[in-house]
């Protein structure tokens, strides 16, 4: 028998969701056929076989989220594995021998069923586990990251964040409690673990755009103007490693571009929004959104934004205190636009104005630098079409 696991698909990613299986028990199938499709960090990514061979079993079902390294199919011995087609670990084991999707243990097929495997003991010194008591924290929920799998009082601080666990949360009586799955779960993991780490800031202004012509492209004109303030003050466009570490400075402006989906928040990257002439950044955007609607966008499409903009104002609310996903340092929200009185060469004009709204991870950015990206960015957007 020959177990495939669910292999690393970068980014520091540690599990995945099932959405489809492509086999079934039985099924006999070739190197490189799609195998089983899953959804990671908001995008679903298929998975092919490692090898030829036939399906003996299926280790999760349809909706399970499993580790990386955790098993995922077994294989009969049907045939050398192709390496040159290897993207996860194959474990060989006898005949009659599988390994539970739960844990490390192995029993034979034909020994009835297994007793309840006791769980190990989690490693902790006695400060971290008061600590937990304290914060009532289950430590055999908790992964360590310190050597061998150690708990750390930062770990025990960071599953304190993330909320009670839901096996010991109580229910309303008669509520349906609704999982969180594919992109509402990572929304929710990207959302608490920026909340463990940014020291968020946020300024707020407005832009004079009356003189834009109606056919102007707000989302257009404003990735354009992004990229110019990021030139300008490109404090706001870093990647920031941690106080330890430090920050540097990205070559490109890549702009994440944040769409709301009934299936959650989705953020496609435009590529280097400052070098780019408008008419192939609506090209580019209607693409994005194409592919976020269809379900069909490229993993890559969605990694590695170095500053964010929410144009919020399309649904609704004029300025906002939006959230920065580390490792970027900024996001810019822009909200609706409406009709003020304005003062225009000493005399009152009723004029179209843009709020906008600047938040950054104040760890890595002063507000100085904040305020200058501000300036430049609504000079930008004050100029006409």
């Amino acid at each position: 028998m020959i177990t495939f696991v669910l292999p690393d698909l970068g980014e520091g990613l540690n599990e995945a969701e099932i959405v489809t299986w492509r086999v079934g028990p039985g099924d006999h199938v070739v190197a490189d056929q799609p195998l089983v499709a899953v959804e990671t960090d908001k995008a679903v990514v298929e998975i092919p076989s490692p090898r030829s061979g036939y399906v003996e079993r299926l280790h999760a079902t349809e909706g399970a989220i499993v580790q990386v390294g955790q098993p995922l199919v077994d294989f009969s011995d049907d045939g050398p594995a192709d390496p040159g087609t290897m993207v996860g670990r194959l474990e060989q084991r006898p005949h009659g021998v599988v390994q539970e999707a739960g844990g490390d243990r192995a029993t034979p097929d034909d020994a009835g069923p297994a007793p309840t495997q006791e769980r190990a003991e989690p490693r902790a010194t006695p400060a971290v586990r008061a600590r937990a008591r304290r914060l009532g924290v289950d430590l055999a929920r908790v992964r360590g990251t310190g050597p061998g799998g150690t708990i750390s009082g930062a770990d025990v601080d960071a599953a304190a964040a993330d909320g009670p666990d839901p096996a010991t949360t109580q229910r309303p009586a008669g509520a349906e409690i609704e999982p969180l799955r594919g992109v509402r779960r990572a929304m929710a993991a990207n959302m608490a673990r920026a909340g463990r780490q940014v020291v968020p800031a946020t300024v707020h202004d407005v832009a004079d755009i009356d003189d834009w012509s109606p056919s102007e492209d707000p989302t257009v004109r404003l990735a354009r103007a992004i990229g110019l303030a990021c030139s300008a003050e490109p404090s706001l466009n870093m990647t920031f490693h941690g106080p330890d570490v430090g920050r540097s400075r990205n070559d490109t402006v890549d702009l994440g571009i944040a769409i709301d989906t009934d299936e959650g928040l989705f953020v496609p990257v435009l590529r280097n929004a400052a070098g780019r002439a408008k008419a192939e950044l609506r090209t580019a955007l209607d693409e994005l959104k194409t592919a976020v609607s269809s379900r069909s966008i490229a993993t890559e499409d969605l990694r590695g934004p170095t500053i964010t903009l929410s144009n919020f104002g399309a649904m609704g609310g004029r300025h906002g205190a939006m959230v920065v996903v580390p490792p970027q340092v900024a996001i810019v929200g822009a909200g609706r636009a409406y009709p003020s009185v304005v003062a225009r060469d000493g005399h009152p004009q009723v004029r179209r104005i843009l709020p906008l709204s600047l938040t950054f991870d104040h760890r890595a950015v002063t507000g100085g630098e904040a305020t200058r990206f501000l300036a430049r960015l609504i000079a930008d957007l004050e100029l006409p079409s």
